[in-house]
């Protein structure tokens, strides 16, 4: 009898540990963020080297499409930094060419997504993150190739504003069995 318990727990415990490393925040769902090739990543040909690198990182993309945003739609997605001196130029770059917006699907997309693709400036991450995104083919602060959501909720509302996707959190069940067909 003493045997049996002892392999009872052992198995046990031997499984916890699979399913505990086999899910970073215990649940084993894979989170969504968004990702954009600026028009300077499309213009300079490196969309296919991003792609490669956010599925070699272990990143799906499971939607993807190339457009051209307007002023009113760039001013729009960029509405909270509407009173920042760079905004005018910004809006400027994001019309200057067609984009690339992705949904990326991975544990901790957020945040890996963030780490990939390195600072702001593209400048500074060719120096501190050069095996970042931005070091491979940003310029500088303006012009940093590729965008990134910075936080769960930043990226819940892009990707319903590109993709015209209610956020998870305000799915309904039928919806979601929708969405799974």
């Amino acid at each position: 009898m003493k045997v049996g318990v002892t392999q009872f727990l052992t198995r046990f415990l031997f499984f916890s540990i699979i399913l505990r490393c086999c899910s970073s925040n215990g649940s084993g769902e894979k989170e969504r963020t968004l990702g954009i090739i600026k028009p300077d990543g499309l213009s300079g040909n490196y969309s296919d080297r991003i792609k490669q690198v956010i599925l070699e990182s272990g990143f799906n993309i499971n939607k993807e499409m190339v457009i051209q945003l307007d002023e009113e739609n760039a001013a729009n997605f960029y509405a909270e930094h509407s009173s920042k001196p760079f905004f005018t130029n910004l809006i400027k770059y994001m019309t200057s060419g067609p984009v690339l917006v992705m949904i990326l699907e991975k544990e901790d997309a957020v945040i890996h997504w963030r780490e990939l693709i390195g600072p702001t400036d593209a400048g500074k991450a060719k120096i501190t993150h050069p095996q970042s995104l931005r070091a491979m083919c940003g310029v500088d602060i303006e012009k940093n190739c590729v965008h990134g959501s910075d936080s769960h909720q930043s990226a819940q509302r892009e990707i319903a504003f590109f993709f015209k996707e209610a956020p998870s959190a305000f799915k309904t069940e039928a919806v979601r069995k929708h969405d799974e067909l």
